[in-house]
């Protein structure tokens, strides 16, 4: 071990996760593992051998995960990693300072009841699981805490057991471990969302974490209580079933669908058949890579069907009948690609078989050999996409002709299960009235309601993205505010949308002054739906393990610049990404910033003209990164180009496509 004197010598210390809870531990020699890089054991080239094999003993993994040396440097008694995310990870958590101190759970002897026992809400739009369904969720949690008790004690190695717990939503993210659940098609009832605030209160650390693909991560488990997590929820018919791994995430679409007034075909009928084939598919379980499918129903794209593995716009025929155009080969990360049109007029009765002939040919001859050209998106390329769409159809042409058929039978009983809600109610005028006097009312209203199919309602958008919080995330308190406000006001029905709000549905417009009030109460009020301040950010390397930068901080200071002139500048998507992998969707923000480790220091790459509804677009880069300090200095000067060059009624996309990217990348490197 060194002595630590020479502040030239280069050391390492060593590290690793705690598989108890995936806190970052350092090792301290003799003193075994310790929580603070500043107790560990420094270590020259010479020493680092038997270092290595002392904290790696045949018991090892029992104890500590990912066990490996980083190279610190030695400043006034003190150690710092080198690295920039090992400096993260050993500062602990960074951006919220609210977290309840010391053990993850309450402490509590005996949990409280489950909300879903004592529950009245009504299940209003949702699917409703019979005993079967629900036995099934049961029994996957049984299984996975027999997983996790045989991993606790030796009987599976760490590299056994990932896969076994990938496949039920558990990550190891850079403090803590990560479960992530799936909100199918982003639908939930009021008692769903209670049992995810119980879990966010009695198993995590008070929070939840709404993500881009309609799910929610909790992000402080032990992994101890993660089964005991997943069973709370399979008693709310709510999962972790493929949210990750090589296989068919979840089917996500349109926030408003069966709801929003310009809709011609409710996707959610046909993302839950989609749910239902896809979940434990045998032959399609170990994809070449993960895959996803979205849907959407209206001529409007919301769901950025566009930018998936497959999309599916659903409207209907000359004579009335609902049919489906098909994509493939969307999707973003290190080689974003928007996707190529298949089919066009595909009939309901074909929409598996059509399906089930993509991923055969995805299967068959995706690549696995490469991680990085494994995906759907680099094999039509490759082949090209005329030839990729004959292999398709031969495939199609070739199953048996009553194979994968979706016949009115099955059709008309999948949809026996979602329940029609009721919506009565006639627009009396009080809303219009109280606008009148409340001029905050009107501007929420403006800002965050949408038009819905019955006359007498809106769905009223809850923003998740108050000016300086993060984007996303929702107490256990909120959540069991937001159930309480559904059922109040939407039948019990609440969506996440795959911007990181939440939707309540169906809402008589009588209602919308009270509702208002209720959210102002609650702190839940922001009227920034579509507005520069509400940003698409991932979490970043604030928890993610596979980050280069943070999303959050600059986020933050983003909507703080802005926020006063966010009514002024109008619509406007910024996405932002903490890595290529781009969770935050950052190639298809009006305004996308992606985050890199520059010689450890976070600097963002500008990407400007990105969209993804249906004139989906990659954004192109528009020029070297810019240091985190000037990014809010630069999205600002962005925006008072805009506003002096945009004509009446434009939205900044619309001005960028007029006028291209040269008059704002001027005025972005006129800043630094």
């Amino acid at each position: 071990m060194s002595e630590r004197a020479d502040p030239d010598m280069v050391l390492q210390v060593i590290t690793g996760n705690r598989l108890a809870d995936g806190v970052s531990v350092w090792f301290a020699g003799a003193n075994g593992w310790t929580e603070h890089v500043d107790q560990a054991c420094s270590y020259d080239d010479a020493g680092m051998e038997a270092a290595l094999a002392q904290a790696k003993p045949e018991d090892a993994e029992l104890r500590v995960v990912d066990i490996r040396a980083v190279e610190v440097t030695h400043e006034e008694g003190k150690l710092f990693p080198v690295a920039h995310r090992e400096q993260i990870r050993a500062r602990g958590p960074s951006v919220r300072t609210d977290l309840p101190a010391g053990v993850w759970r309450d402490g509590t002897a005996q949990l409280p009841p489950l909300p879903s026992s004592t529950s009245s809400s009504p299940f209003a739009g949702i699917y409703r699981y019979d005993e079967y369904d629900r036995d099934f969720l049961r029994q996957r949690a049984r299984e996975f805490g027999t997983m996790v008790e045989r991993r606790r004690k030796g009987e599976l190695s760490e590299d056994e057991f990932k896969p076994l717990r990938l496949m039920n939503g558990v990550y190891l993210q850079l403090h803590a471990y990560m479960l992530r659940i799936a909100i199918p098609y982003g639908v939930l009832s009021a008692t769903q969302l209670r049992q995810l605030a119980y879990v966010a209160r009695h198993y995590d650390r008070g929070y939840g974490h709404f993500t881009t693909r309609q799910n929610i991560q909790f992000n402080w488990l032990r992994l101890e209580d993660v089964p005991a997590a997943l069973a709370a929820l399979a008693e709310a018919d709510i999962h972790g079933i493929q949210t990750s791994g090589n296989c068919i995430r979840n089917t996500t679409t349109d926030e408003f669908a069966g709801a929003a007034a310009d809709e011609t075909v409710d996707p959610r009928l046909y993302a839950e058949i989609i749910r239902q084939w896809s979940t434990d598919h045998p032959e399609f379980t170990y994809l070449p890579r993960k895959f996803k499918i979205a849907i959407v129903g209206a001529g409007h794209d919301r769901a950025a069907v566009r930018v998936h593995d497959i999309g599916i716009e659903s409207y209907r025929n000359d004579v009335g009948e609902p049919v489906f155009r098909i994509f493939a080969g969307g999707g973003l990360g290190r080689t974003p690609y928007v996707a190529v049109k298949l089919r066009e007029n595909l009939s309901v009765p074909e929409l598996l078989r059509y399906c089930e002939a993509i991923l055969r040919v995805y299967n068959a001859l995706g690549r696995r050999d490469n991680m990085y050209k494994a995906r759907i998106k680099i094999l039509i390329r490759e082949m090209k996409p005329d030839a990729f769409i004959k292999m398709v159809e031969d495939e199609y042409a070739s199953l048996p002709a009553d194979y994968c058929l979706l016949t009115d039978e099955l059709v008309q009983a999948v949809a026996a299960r979602f329940p029609e809600p009721e919506l009565p109610r006639q627009d009396g005028g009080v809303l219009k009235a109280a606008m009148l006097d409340d001029r905050a009312l009107a501007r929420w209203v403006k800002q965050n309601t949408h038009p819905h199919k019955a006359s007498g309602y809106v769905s009223a958008v809850i923003s998740l993205k108050p000016v300086g919080g993060i984007a996303g995330d929702a107490s256990a308190d909120e959540m069991d505010v937001v159930a309480d406000l559904a059922d109040k006001y939407s039948l019990g029905e609440i969506r996440v949308s795959h911007v990181q709000n939440l939707v309540l549905p169906h809402v008589a417009k009588d209602d919308v002054p009270a509702l208002f009030k209720d959210l102002v109460k609650a702190g839940l009020a922001t009227d920034n739906i579509g507005l520069v301040t509400d940003i698409i950010a991932c979490p970043g390397m604030d928890y993610c393990a596979l980050a280069t930068a943070r999303s959050i901080p600059v986020a933050q200071r983003i909507a703080e610049r802005l926020a006063p002139k966010q009514h002024e500048i109008g619509t406007l998507h910024v996405n932002i990404s903490g890595c290529i992998n781009a969770c935050g969707h950052h190639h298809v923000g009006h305004i996308g910033l992606l985050g890199v480790d520059k010689n450890g220091e976070e600097v963002y790459q500008i990407t400007l003209g990105g969209a993804a509804d249906e004139k989906a677009a990659i954004g192109r880069i528009i020029g070297p990164a810019v240091p985190t300090a000037k990014v809010p200095d630069a999205i600002e000067a962005l925006m008072d180009a805009y506003l002096k060059l945009r004509e009446t009624g434009e939205r900044f996309i619309d001005t960028y496509r007029r006028l291209g990217a040269e008059p704002f990348k001027e005025v972005i490197y006129a800043t630094h």
